[in-house]
């Protein structure tokens, strides 16, 4: 069966920073498809983040680069496979240097919380009930 797989494109102002953060998040660098422009972060075997200098990243697009620092160009949304994981993963990144973002959100079935990378970039984090998916 075919396994569809997401790659996200986001600026980076630092590929040796933004990699060492990641790993400290508990992810690896692909090297295959890493470059002094680029970092390939694989964070599930159908989720990687190509982390890239905003010069690599501009040959993508004709549109304007956002800072992700003063503007919101996406909010990444990862899961979680429990609430201790979600504190975990975002503790971490606080750790590494970035920044907690907003409040946590608890709902009962679904609790999250939120981190800013070392660029700006959101990333959410959230565990859901199973029970609550299914009904």
């Amino acid at each position: 069966m075919y396994r569809q797989m997401i790659f996200v494109n986001l600026v980076t102002a630092d590929v040796p920073a933004a990699r060492k953060f990641f790993t400290e998040l508990g992810y690896e660098i692909n090297p295959q498809f890493s470059t002094d422009e680029c970092a390939c972060v694989v964070i599930s075997d159908t989720i990687v983040a190509m982390l890239m200098t905003r010069e690599h990243y501009a040959r993508f697009t004709d549109k304007e680069v956002v800072d992700a620092r003063t503007s919101s160009e996406v909010l990444l949304c990862l899961s979680a496979e429990s609430r201790a994981r979600v504190d975990e993963l975002v503790d971490r990144a606080i750790a590494a240097g970035g920044t907690a973002h907003g409040e946590p959100q608890d709902h009962g079935f679904m609790y999250g919380r939120a981190f800013d990378d070392l660029d700006g970039h959101t990333w959410e984090v959230m565990w859901m009930d199973p029970a609550a998916v299914q009904g």
